[in-house]
């Protein structure tokens, strides 16, 4: 079944106003009776976990031009429509990337042609970062399947702590409750199906902290006089996008890498990461983010866990300084998660979200996909097929939209690598 095209313009009908205690003095506890967290913004708001007050919002039309044209064919969507939407990204979100932005030097070593009992040649990527004394450098592990008779498709996976060089080492592997090992993907399996795998960690590229996300790309941007970026320019989501970026230039020089075939893959963060990162690099073929929540891909117009408050209140260096503009206006934000998605169409996305981390609204994630539909039909690319939130464990993707809701929480579940390897069959297998 197709999403009706106005599904984008409906007013979602709840209770007014934003959650709140009657004392808003009150200590709050930690977290509610269902265990979901429990937080109070500068603003006052509280979160909320009650879908009958998640607030009236309507959507903003991707398919309207800013000058109230609507959009009827995919070349107004390419040449006008998708630039709009980019640049309010841009200039409001996540920061447009300087023109002066460092450039990065690769060079690939290829360390093991047995790796992993023989079933993976190994390479390390490593990256010199512009012209910093002492040098800053960015290491890269890459697996390709041994024996493979042509070019590989890659998934690319930006990590917190996980590293492919972790699981090659004695007793390492992909499952091993260790944190930096069980944040990696069921290597042994994505390498028999014929993918590369790729790690990168992502602080390798700039910092993510109020003290040190000042500290790699960005301040090597920074001009003469200046001391932080400009209020339209970087937040770290767009410095580890761009550095996602500058990997896949890497990948362009290595013959054994099929560039045209590469998946970007991240968690959290990182799945906000994945998303701008496939949005402002038509290279990507495909993206997996993983309960990426409030400014990934949930609606930040539903009143749902985490907000637009909590987030520029807690993680301010993540986004451009413009974005300080929204908390407690979330309706006035000129975007919303359904654009972010549509601006990586036709391409496609894959969206996972848990039954334990509401916080991260994963039923928001589900209705931003739904809403991102009409843009991917526009382009000739099949939808979700379906406006009800699926059975939980039951993933969709039939389509160039993907989404599975998981038992479980914030985490990339063994399940969600299943599906997110037959969604990748469908679209980067060679055809």
């Amino acid at each position: 079944m197709k999403a009706p095209h106005l599904l984008l313009l409906l007013t979602f009908v709840a209770s007014q106003g934003f959650a709140a205690d009657a004392n808003t003095n009150a200590p709050l506890p930690r977290t509610d009776a269902q265990g979901n967290p429990l937080r109070r913004a500068p603003t006052g708001h509280v979160s909320n976990y009650d879908e009958a007050k998640v607030g009236n919002y309507t959507l903003p039309d991707p398919l309207v031009l800013r000058n109230g044209q609507p959009v009827r064919d995919a070349t107004t969507w390419m040449n006008v429509r998708r630039p709009e939407i980019l640049s309010l990204y841009e200039t409001e979100i996540y920061g447009r990337v300087p023109g002066n932005a460092p450039t990065i030097r690769w060079e690939i070593r290829e360390l093991a042609t047995n790796a992993l009992n023989g079933a993976a040649i190994h390479k390390e990527l490593v990256g010199t970062i512009g012209n910093a004394s002492p040098p800053q450098t960015v290491t890269v592990d890459l697996l390709l399947p041994a024996g493979a008779r042509t070019a590989s498709p890659v998934l690319l996976h930006m990590t917190f702590f996980g590293s492919l060089r972790s699981a090659l080492s004695p007793g390492g592997n992909a499952t091993s409750a260790q944190p930096r090992l069980s944040e990696l993907g069921p290597v042994t399996t994505i390498l028999a199906r014929g993918y590369g795998y790729a790690t990168v960690r992502y602080t390798q590229f700039e910092g993510d902290s109020k003290a040190n996300s000042l500290s790699i790309v960005r301040k090597l941007a920074l001009g003469p006089g200046q001391t932080e970026p400009a209020p339209d320019e970087w937040g770290t989501i767009s410095a580890w996008a761009w550095g996602a970026g500058r990997v896949l230039d890497a990948f362009e020089q290595d013959p054994a890498v099929d560039a045209k075939r590469v998946a970007l893959i991240g968690h959290s963060r990182l799945g906000k990461t994945a998303l701008w990162g496939g949005a402002r690099d038509s290279r990507f073929a495909l993206v997996f983010s993983s309960c990426s929540g409030e400014m990934g891909a949930a609606l930040a117009r539903r009143d749902y866990g985490e907000t637009v408050d909590d987030m520029a209140a807690n993680f301010p260096w993540q986004f451009a300084g413009n974005f300080q503009k929204y908390p407690g206006r979330w309706n006035e934000m000129p975007v919303d998660a359904h654009m972010l998605i549509s601006l990586i169409a036709p391409r496609p996305v894959f969206i996972t979200g848990g039954t334990e981390d509401q916080w991260a609204d994963p039923r928001g994630q589900f209705l931003a996909a739904v809403a991102a539909g009409p843009v991917y039909r526009l382009l000739g690319r099949e939808d979700l097929g379906t406006t009800e939130l699926p059975p939980l464990d039951k993933p969709l993707i039939t389509g160039a939209l993907g989404f599975l809701y998981h038992t479980g929480g914030h985490t990339i579940t063994p399940e969600d690598w299943s599906a997110f390897l037959d969604f990748a069959d469908r679209h980067l297998k060679a055809r």
